[in-house]
C-alpha cells in the first residue's frame, strides 16, 4: 500500500503543481477518499457475496465494512505521516548536498545555475549578469537549485501530521460510502449491492471530475476513468468471493 500511496500522490502533486495550486491538502483528500473507497468497496462486496447464505449476512458484511474502513484509515493515515517525514528528511539531505557542492564545486554549480536561465531565454551579457548576481547571494542560490535543478520543494515538519489526519479522516468518508447503502436498506442484500456499486461509481467519477478540474486534464475522461477502476475493484471482490464459496447460488 506505502508503495502504491507513494506513486498515486507523486502523480497528484505533479498534476497540481502544472496549475499553481498547493498540491498538499487537495492531493491527500483525494487519494485518502479514493483508496478508502475502492478498497472497502472490494472488501463488502466479496463479503456479500460470500456470505449470502448465511442466517445474517447484513451484519457480516457491515463488520467487514466497518472493521476495513478503520484499518485502511489508520493504515494510510500512517502512511501519509510516514511518507511525508521521508520526503522532508529527503528534501534536508539534499539541501546538505547542494550546500556543499557549492562550497567544493563552485565553477560546476554556476554553470548549472547558467543552463536554468538559458532555458529561460537568458543570453549573453545579460545571461552572466544574472549568474553573478544569484551566485553572489547563498539562499538565493541555493533555492534555485534545490527547486529548478533537483525540482524539490521544502517540507514542513507539521505538514506530516496535517497529511494523515486529513488522509485518515478523508479514507473514512470515502469508506462509507459502499457502506450507506447497506445500512439504510437492510436485507436485501443483492438490492444493496446494485445500490452500493451505483453510489460508489457516481462518487467515484466524481472524484475524478473534480480531481481534473481542479488540476489538469478533461473532467468527464478523468471521472470516467476513477470510475473504472473502482468497478473493476468490485468485479474483482466478486469474483474472489465467488470462487472461494465454491459459486454456489442462494
Amino acid at each position: 500500500m506505502a508503495t502504491r500511496f507513494a506513486f498515486w500522490r507523486k502523480i497528484e502533486e505533479d498534476a497540481l503543481a502544472e496549475k499553481h495550486a498547493q498540491p498538499g491538502l487537495l492531493s491527500d483528500f483525494i487519494l485518502g477518499s479514493q483508496d478508502g473507497l475502492v478498497n472497502v468497496l472490494g472488501v463488502i462486496l466479496g463479503v456479500a457475496v460470500a456470505s449470502r447464505n448465511l442466517s445474517d449476512p447484513i451484519t457480516i458484511i457491515l463488520a467487514g465494512g466497518l472493521a476495513a474502513t478503520f484499518a485502511e484509515s489508520i493504515s494510510m493515515g500512517a502512511v501519509a505521516y510516514t511518507s511525508t517525514l521521508a520526503r522532508r528528511d529527503h528534501y534536508l539531505a539534499e539541501v546538505e548536498r547542494e550546500r556543499q557542492e557549492m562550497t567544493e564545486l563552485p565553477d560546476l554549480e554556476r554553470q548549472e545555475v547558467r543552463d536554468i536561465l538559458e532555458r529561460w531565454d537568458f543570453h549573453g551579457p545579460e545571461l552572466e549578469d544574472m549568474v553573478q548576481k544569484i551566485t553572489s547571494k547563498p539562499k538565493a542560490w541555493l533555492e534555485i537549485m534545490m527547486a529548478h535543478e533537483l525540482n524539490l520543494a521544502p517540507v514542513q515538519k507539521t505538514q506530516a501530521r496535517k497529511s494523515a489526519i486529513l488522509v485518515g479522516i478523508a479514507a473514512v468518508l470515502g469508506s462509507l460510502v459502499p457502506l450507506i447503502p447497506f445500512i439504510v436498506i437492510g436485507k436485501d442484500i443483492l438490492f444493496g449491492v446494485v445500490v452500493s456499486l451505483i453510489v460508489s461509481t457516481v462518487t467515484l467519477f466524481l472524484i475524478g471530475w473534480w480531481k481534473a478540474r481542479t488540476t489538469i486534464g478533461r473532467p468527464g475522461r478523468s471521472g470516467v476513468q476513477m470510475a473504472i477502476i473502482g468497478i473493476a475493484s468490485a468485479i474483482a471482490g466478486f469474483g474472489i468471493a465467488f470462487l472461494v464459496s465454491g459459486g454456489r447460488g442462494a
